[in-house]
């Protein structure tokens, strides 16, 4: 995998009001975690997006902070968007040994878009549309193709099914779908669902005496949707963070 370079500034201060600061003055404040160790950071808002939209968010990152002669080796960890404007807010950084095993999540890619039993009235259905593997750093794909060129009708995709390329193991539940093709329903099947359900949503609530509990607030202003993924970890231990 290619490495892309990042700059970076260190930074002293932490909190909230620090943090409002430094997204006021076009910066985004950040975290490389390194041996149980972590430093504070600033990055540029644009650098980031451009490698988060590129989708490259297992590209391995050679960090330039400012003032340092060293410039590690570093993998996105976890990243943190606003969830009404999508501006990135804050990301945590991991620094990685290019010679140490690392479990990251990819993407799943399917090797055709529509198969013939789509058209002749399937229904495609991607069960996973990320699995966790584990490899070097240098071996991390952009993404694990799935072959659905021939799958029929009621046929499925399994994890055991993928052969990934050499360097590469897939975790997980081997009998996991991952890929499935989905018989049509029939309009008397659609009509029979239809009928039934006003009677099953009124069975499933259950009628409560008394007043009803307030439903919990939400978090403040700085509550984000996180892109949450195990942090990949020396010797094996790893992510991939949403």
């Amino acid at each position: 995998m290619k490495k892309i370079e990042l700059n970076a500034e260190v930074r002293d201060k932490t909190g909230k009001g620090t943090a409002r600061s430094l997204r006021r003055e076009g910066k985004i404040p950040a975290v490389v975690y390194s041996d149980g160790k972590s430093t504070l950071i600033t990055l540029n808002p644009s650098d980031m997006r451009k490698i988060l939209n590129a989708g490259s968010e297992n590209a391995l990152i050679n960090l330039k902070i400012t003032g340092s002669k060293v410039a590690p080796v570093t993998i996105i960890k976890d990243y943190q968007r606003d969830p009404v404007t999508g501006d990135i807010l804050h990301a945590d950084l991991f620094e990685i040994s290019m010679n140490e095993l690392i479990k990251v999540k990819v993407h799943v890619k399917v090797s055709v878009e529509i198969p013939t039993s789509v058209k002749e009235g399937g229904v495609m259905q991607h069960n996973l549309r990320e699995i966790e593997i584990e490899c070097l750093p240098g071996n991390i794909p952009d993404h694990i193709l799935v072959d659905t060129a021939e799958l029929k009708i009621g046929e499925a995709v399994h994890l055991r099914d993928l052969i990934p390329e050499e360097g590469i193991k897939i975790i997980g539940d081997k009998d996991l779908v991952v890929v499935s093709i989905a018989a049509p329903i029939t309009e008397a099947k659609l009509e029979e669902m239809l009928a039934g359900a006003p009677a099953a949503a009124e069975a499933a609530v259950p009628e409560i005496a008394g007043k009803k509990e307030k439903e919990e607030e939400p978090a403040g202003e700085e509550k984000a949707k996180t892109k949450k993924e195990e942090a990949p970890t020396k010797g094996g231990e790893g992510t991939k963070g949403k």
